[in-house]
Formats: structure tokens, C-alpha cells, sequence
């Protein structure tokens, strides 16, 4: 826990609790419904697992979080902490050039895709979407292609082939479907630009875009900015 500030100003004390580094970042995952330590972890994965237990169990020391049976759960004082989050979110969002080099991350962007779809919009039968990202950051070390995997009940995203026919294809340029999953750009205009395309049958090519939400701040306004807080996307150091 961060040291004490040294004031009784509650601004002071709130940030004693919540300013340490990642620490909001676990709450927004709690607050996503994420209960166990690996499922918080894939939400957050640049945070080494001990320092993710040591910043939890300062949040149960200061009776923000619960754990019980191995799951964590946020008290009232957590759950408080949703508007804190949500008004974060929407300032970043209206403000900051959020889609940069150092942020593109294609296994974190399809974590919240995955939270993020319209079930009652999917057909009455499972579907399995492919996604094959280019422009991919050449420091990324991680996971390239995922299957989402779709039916009215759930998603769920793979990072192995889960067997299943596929039954539509996604090829995207990174940032871009970034861009679009935080409300930048359309889903439209980026096939149409060519730097996502949606390959398979007409009538589920044409219903995919109304099965993604988007980012629950993508309808935010971006504001106008004398100058910009971060940099605005560019084309990123390529690798296949």
C-alpha cells in the first residue's frame, strides 16, 4: 500500500488505497466479473502474478475485496468503486489517443470481445468466428490467432483450435479493429478500407457487426484537445 500522503482530505485518503500501481486495473476486472486469481491475471496479464497477490491481498486488508473458496468478490466499499472506474474510462476516452504502439495487444482486445456480444442477436446454433491479426507490434510475444466461440447461451474466446468447422474469418489490421472496438472508426468503413475483412457466408458476414458491442465507452464524444494527451496511432513495426 502506498505511504500515507500525511492528510485527512478524503481525496488523500481514497488515493492511499487506490493509486498504486494496477490496482484500479484489478478492480475494472473484478468489476467485469472476473472471480478467479488466473481469470483477473489474463485481464492484466503484464502484471507479474506475486505482485497481483500482493496488491489483492492489500485490497482485502483494506476490506475492499473478500476472497472466499478461492474466488475473490468485491465488498460494498468495492463496488462503490465502479463509478471512480467508469468516470476514468470515459475521461481516457473522450481525451486520450489510447491506440498506440506500446498499447496494441491483440490478446487483450479479444478478452473484452468476448464480454462484449450480443447473445440474443446470434443464431440459434453455435458459430465459430477466426481471427488473424496483421500489423502486429514485433515485441508482441504472445498469442496471433483466436476463435471465438459463439452460441446463444455464452462466448468464449480460444487461444488453441477448438475443433469446430469455422464459419467465418476475420483477417484485421490490428489497430484498426482496435479503432473500431473502441468507437473510432466503423466496422463498415474498415472492411471498406480493406484493413478488416470479414471472409465467409454473405448473411453472417452481414450480421457480425451487430453482434459486437463495443468498448462500453465507445459512444463517449472525443473531445477536442490543444494538444494531444499521448500520440495518435500510427503504423506499427510489422511481424508475422
Amino acid at each position: 500500500m502506498t505511504s500515507s500522503f500525511g492528510q485527512f482530505c478524503p481525496v488523500a485518503v481514497a488515493c492511499e488505497v487506490l493509486s498504486e500501481r494496477w490496482t484500479l486495473l484489478i478492480l475494472r476486472e473484478l468489476l467485469a466479473g472476473s472471480e478467479q486469481f488466473n481469470v483477473v491475471h489474463r485481464g492484466i496479464p503484464r502484471i507479474s502474478r506475486p505482485l497481483l497477490a500482493k496488491r489483492l491481498r492489500e485490497l482485502e486488508k483494506a476490506g475492499v475485496v473478500a476472497r472466499e473458496k478461492g474466488r475473490y468478490r468485491l465488498t460494498d466499499a468495492g463496488r462503490e468503486v465502479q463509478s471512480v472506474i467508469e468516470a476514468l474510462g470515459t475521461w481516457g476516452q473522450r481525451w486520450t489517443a489510447r491506440v498506440r504502439r506500446d498499447t496494441l495487444d491483440p490478446s487483450f482486445l479479444m478478452w473484452n470481445v468476448r464480454r462484449r456480444i450480443a447473445l440474443e442477436r446470434l443464431p440459434a446454433r453455435r458459430v465459430v468466428v477466426r481471427f488473424d491479426f496483421r500489423g502486429i507490434p514485433a515485441s508482441y510475444r504472445g498469442y496471433r490467432a483466436f476463435w471465438l466461440v459463439l452460441d446463444p447461451a455464452q462466448a468464449e474466446v480460444c487461444i488453441d483450435d477448438p475443433g469446430y468447422d469455422v464459419d467465418l474469418y476475420v483477417d484485421a489490421e490490428l489497430a484498426a479493429m482496435a479503432q473500431v472496438w473502441l468507437g473510432d472508426i466503423t466496422l463498415q468503413n474498415a472492411t471498406r478500407l480493406g484493413s478488416v475483412r470479414l471472409i465467409g457466408p454473405r448473411e453472417l458476414a452481414r450480421a457480425f457487426p451487430g453482434w459486437l458491442m463495443l468498448s462500453q465507452f465507445a459512444s463517449v464524444p472525443r473531445g477536442k484537445l490543444v494538444g494531444a494527451i499521448g500520440l495518435e496511432p500510427t503504423t506499427p513495426t510489422m511481424s508475422r
